[in-house]
């Protein structure tokens, strides 16, 4: 059982980090703190999101040490991070883990931040929300969906709320049959990262949530694969696949097999719903996605909603 962080409130802190990359625009992370405080939020910016280290926000030490601090500080209420981008995997032996563990807070992020999200799952069993970030969506000029969606789900954590919108959201179909289980996944390549560590959570009877960017189908076919031989296609109810954008073969004149072959051909023959074309991932209109919280999903009402989800 994981346990829900107590919701979002008018005038709450949210606190910014960045735990993989810089944001590589700095005007976007700019506006991206505007919004946030434009919707009424105090924000404290970590002293280390804005720092370089290559393609890193700082060195290791530094990143942990913003992430622990904003669980630590009282005033800080919800933790949204900067971006994604590489790095946060160095991370994970450096987090406070027993920390989070007493002070439970809304932490959002997708993409690297996956890597975390599958560590504080695992070692805290604390829910996480795979939703947007401020120097991504919020700094650019947030999707209306995406906007609504977000913070429905953060504000009234205690609702069933609708993970997608039949017809207008759907998705397609790979497998038929309907599935209830626990929300678990993330960002394709960075969760096959954690496998075989101690940071990966229990995924017996969830429902697995996944997507990518600039992968080749190649490349997604080897993660798919990793992820079957590891056992952990087979141990869940269902899974929900969403954009895998910027996945065409970088040399079309060599053979390649597309994105729907390579996700036919592995995953067909798995004995449970199966949907494709989720609206979530890296597009800007997207669901948040709160992993650790329980689900069902109909493939026969194209129906994908939370189910009694249980604040801490």
């Amino acid at each position: 059982m994981y346990r829900i962080p107590p919701a979002l409130k008018p005038g709450d802190t949210i606190g910014i980090i960045s735990p993989a990359s810089r944001p590589l625009n700095l005007e976007k992370f700019e506006k991206g703190v505007a919004y946030l405080k434009a919707k009424g939020f105090q924000v404290k910016i970590a002293p280390h999101a804005l720092d370089q280290h290559g393609y890193l926000a700082g060195i290791d030490p530094d990143r942990a040490a913003d992430l622990n601090e904003m669980f630590r500080d009282p005033e800080v209420n919800a933790i949204i991070c900067a971006r994604g981008g590489y790095g946060v995997p160095r991370l994970l032996h450096l987090i406070d883990y027993d920390l989070i563990q007493a002070n439970p807070k809304i932490f959002v992020g997708y993409s690297d931040i996956s890597a975390l999200q599958q560590a504080i799952l695992s070692q805290c069993h604390l829910a996480t929300y795979s939703g947007p970030m401020v120097a991504v969506e919020m700094g650019a000029g947030i999707d209306p969906i995406t906007e609504k969606h977000f913070f429905d789900l953060l504000f009234h954590p205690e609702k069933p709320l609708s993970l997608n919108y039949p017809g207008e959201m759907s998705f397609k179909v790979m497998n038929h049959g309907t599935a209830e289980g626990t929300l678990l996944g993330g960002c394709l390549s960075v969760v096959c990262g954690v496998v075989g560590s101690p940071y990966l959570p229990d995924y017996q009877d969830s429902i697995l949530v996944l997507e990518d960017i600039d992968e080749e189908p190649y490349s997604i076919d080897r993660n798919l694969s990793h992820l079957k031989a590891a056992g952990i296609l087979h141990q869940v109810k269902g899974i929900v696949l969403g954009q895998f954008l910027d996945s065409a073969p970088k040399d079309p004149s060599k053979p390649s097999l597309t994105i729907e072959q390579v996700l036919q051909e592995i995953l067909g023959d798995l004995p449970v719903p199966i949907v494709y074309d989720y609206a979530y991932g890296h597009g800007p209109r997207k669901f948040t996605i709160p992993f650790g919280t329980s689900a069902r999903l109909d493939t026969y009402s194209e129906t994908f909603e939370l189910i009694h989800p249980e604040l801490s």
